[in-house]
C-alpha cells in the first residue's frame, strides 16, 4: 500500500526499505541500541513495515508493527530522520500506520520514553500496570 503527501511517500513494501538506514538509526536509539544488524533484519522480516520516503526517493523514516492482523498490534521503531522533522511527517506516519486496514479494531500497544504527547493525539494512554506483564528475551 502507498500514501502520498507533499512529495513524500509512505509504503508498506518491505523490499523497498533501505535496511542500512533503519539499522543506522536504531542502533543508536535508546530502545534498540546495541542490537545487531541481523536482529534488526529479522525484526523487519516478521513485521508489517512502513517506510517513509522523501521526494528524492531516499528513506527518511520508518515504523514497524508486530501484529496478528486481527486483535493485537505492537507499534515499534517509529522514527523520522533529523533533516525531515518539523514537517508533521511523524504525525502522518503514525496516522497512516493506525489507519492500515489490517490494524482497524486491533488493540495497539507501544512503549515510549519521550513521545507520549504524539501518541496521546491518537488516543493512547498509559496501560494498566497491574495487568500488563513483561518478559524480556536475551539481548541479540
Amino acid at each position: 500500500m502507498e500514501w502520498r503527501r507533499d512529495g513524500y511517500l509512505i509504503c508498506t513494501d518491505s523490499d523497498r526499505l533501505d535496511r542500512a538506514v533503519v539499522w543506522e538509526f536504531l542502533r543508536t536509539s535508546y530502545w534498540a541500541s546495541g542490537l545487531t544488524r541481523e536482529v534488526i533484519d529479522r525484526s523487519i522480516d516478521s513485521a508489517l513495515t512502513f517506510g517513509l520516503y522523501a521526494p528524492s526517493g531516499d528513506q527518511v523514516g520508518f515504523a514497524r508493527v508486530v501484529t496478528d492482523r486481527a486483535r493485537f498490534a505492537w507499534l515499534s521503531d517509529v522514527f523520522v530522520l533529523d533533516g525531515h522533522r518539523g514537517k508533521g511527517l511523524g504525525v502522518w506516519l503514525v496516522q497512516t500506520v493506525l489507519s492500515h486496514p489490517d490494524l482497524l479494531g486491533a488493540r495497539v500497544m507501544l512503549g515510549t520514553a519521550d513521545a507520549q504527547g504524539l501518541y496521546r493525539r491518537f488516543g493512547f494512554a498509559p496501560a494498566d500496570p497491574e495487568r500488563v506483564m513483561d518478559r524480556r528475551g536475551r539481548p541479540g
